[in-house]
């Protein structure tokens, strides 16, 4: 087995634990896979998120910090790092985040959302409105984009993403 086979492998599984909200799994075998190959953007992100859904938000911006220095135009790292920094309190540093992201894609429906509540949540409805009516009218071409269920690792990083935004919606 190829190193590259093998790292796919381990990630593969790695996120099976995700979906199965098994995240101290999936957090060791996503380690084992940063361990072979330190700037996969992917493992990064995937750690970051489990260490999110643990309540580990130093971790987890650790690691989104690490995916963006690796790879700086990777939106969605943005996006999960600015959903760790609302969590942790980190509003100013949340709406940075969503808006670096959207820079970067601004066909991202999922960041128009979370700015949308971070925007409500400060009581700025009018920027609230915009953002979910911007999020709403992408929404269905970005299941048609990143919801192909082919592509098992865009349909698990949705499935991140999408637990991801519950946790911000509570």
């Amino acid at each position: 087995m190829d190193h590259l086979t093998e790292i796919s492998g381990i990630f593969t599984n790695a996120m099976a634990e995700m979906i199965n909200n098994n995240f101290e799994a999936s957090i060791a075998l996503l380690s084992d896979v940063l361990a072979q190959e330190p700037r996969h953007p992917l493992a990064l992100i995937a750690r970051g998120s489990a260490f999110m859904q643990q309540g580990n938000l130093h971790n987890a911006i650790a690691d989104l910090d690490h995916a963006i220095q690796a790879h700086p135009g990777y939106a969605r790292a943005y996006h999960l790092r600015g959903l760790a920094r609302f969590q942790d309190g980190d509003e100013k540093g949340a709406m940075a985040d969503f808006n670096r992201a959207l820079a970067l894609d601004p066909q991202y429906g999922a960041a128009y959302n979370s700015r949308a509540i971070l925007h409500s949540q400060a009581g700025n409805e009018e920027a609230a409105a915009e953002d979910a009516a911007q999020a709403a009218s992408l929404g269905i071409r970005n299941l048609e984009s990143y919801g192909n269920q082919n592509n098992l690792i865009r349909s698990m990083h949705l499935a991140v993403e999408d637990a991801m935004e519950s946790e911000l919606e509570r």
